[in-house]
């Protein structure tokens, strides 16, 4: 029930567009959703929400989170801060590389 993103669809449509209406075309090329970012490689994990939402289950939802925070924890405790480093700064620098840079 998430999503991430710099603007809103409606703000995006606005721009683009001219028209606040286009905001589910806009919503589609954001690439909003979270199975989106994970494909990118944005976010890591989709941790999955309790039923009716993180906000319906507060404790749920920590602990849900909770179990991957320390799954994500475990495993990059175990790496080297050197590799850690580099992986995180190849990981942001492909962020929004698009076409024969992003290796398409």
């Amino acid at each position: 029930n998430a999503y991430y993103s710099v603007i809103s669809p409606e703000g995006c449509a606005s721009i683009l567009w001219r028209d606040a209406k286009f905001a589910p075309q806009a919503a589609e090329a954001l690439k909003l959703t979270p199975r989106d970012l994970l494909s990118m490689g944005v976010v890591d994990e989709i941790i999955p929400e309790p039923l009716g939402g993180a906000h319906r289950d507060p404790s749920a939802t920590a602990g849900l989170m909770s179990e991957a925070l320390a799954r994500h924890l475990e495993e990059l405790s175990a790496t080297d801060v050197d590799a850690l480093l580099e992986a995180r700064f190849q990981k942001y620098r492909a962020i929004g590389v698009c076409g024969e840079d992003a290796g398409e």
